[in-house]
Order: structure tokens, then C-alpha cells, then sequence
């Protein structure tokens, strides 16, 4: 049986947060934390639940803050990521959202940088979904003036006949 490696360095936590609940104080049992790579959400009491993000997936963030946010001062950060379990996600209620969006965005950036990683967002689906659809298909592509040749053999093909 083969033993599993642990990594030999734990990397340092640069953030740690619980969701806020009622006034403010965390009274909850789901908790944030982020180091140099990954943002990790921990919920649950008895069942417990963990997820983590690589930073260099998330594409966007954006803050969100109701009136009663603002009153106990906290927020909820929203991130749009490219992660297939997480995908979109919020972090809810914590103290100071507005600095810890921008640690946020500044790691990201970092991660990006540091893994050579560009964010493609396609402006218009449907050209990507037709492509898609044609090369499922198995039809060939051809370019503009191929196909005007191809039209012009045709013609030649018919006038020999």
C-alpha cells in the first residue's frame, strides 16, 4: 500500500472570515479563508462541507451591500468563476468586504500573472455554438473563396459536358 505525501509546507492563511449573521457577529458555523492559491469555504456543523478555488479561476468580482449590511458593517462579495463545482459564488456577510475584495482581486491578478493564465470571455455564444454544432456534424469549413472556386469548378464541369 502506498503511503500519501502531505505537502512539507503549509502555506500561510493571508485572510480568515465566518459568515456574519444577525448584528454582525459570527454566529455561524461557515467559514473563509484564503492563501496564496486558494480560497477555501468550510460550512457545516454536523455534516461538514469544504470547497476550495484555485484564485486563478476567478474571472470577476463585484460587492453587494443592503442597508442593514452597511448598518453592522459587513458585505457580500459575489465571484464569478470559471471552477466547475463552485462556478458562481458568494461570500457572505464579512467584515470589511470592500478590503477583502480588493485582496481578493490583487491574489487573483497574482495567481494569473504567476501561472501565465488570460481570461477568454466570448462576446457573442451563439457564432461559438454554431462552430460547435458544424464540426459535431463533420462538415467541412470552407473559406469564402473556397467555396466560390469550388462553385466555378462545378460550372466548368458541367460546361464540358
Amino acid at each position: 500500500m502506498k503511503k500519501i505525501q502531505m505537502p512539507k509546507e503549509k502555506k500561510p492563511i493571508l485572510w480568515r472570515d465566518r459568515k456574519r449573521t444577525f448584528l454582525g457577529l459570527p454566529l455561524s458555523f461557515t467559514i473563509y479563508s484564503v492563501d496564496e492559491e486558494r480560497l477555501f469555504i468550510e460550512r457545516g456543523f454536523f455534516t461538514k462541507e469544504e470547497d476550495e478555488v484555485r484564485l486563478y479561476r476567478i474571472m470577476d468580482f463585484s460587492l453587494k451591500r443592503k442597508l442593514g449590511q452597511r448598518i453592522f458593517g459587513v458585505g457580500t462579495i459575489c465571484c464569478r468563476s470559471s471552477d466547475k463545482t463552485l462556478n458562481n459564488f458568494e461570500i457572505v456577510n464579512v467584515k470589511r468586504p470592500k478590503e477583502v475584495k480588493e485582496l481578493l482581486a490583487q491574489l487573483t491578478e497574482q495567481e494569473r500573472i504567476r501561472k501565465h493564465v488570460t481570461s477568454r470571455e466570448f462576446l457573442k455564444d451563439s457564432d461559438k455554438n454554431e462552430l460547435e454544432e458544424d464540426i459535431l456534424r463533420g462538415e467541412e469549413l470552407l473559406e469564402p473563396e473556397e467555396e466560390a472556386e469550388g462553385a466555378a469548378d462545378n460550372d466548368i464541369s458541367e460546361d464540358e459536358e
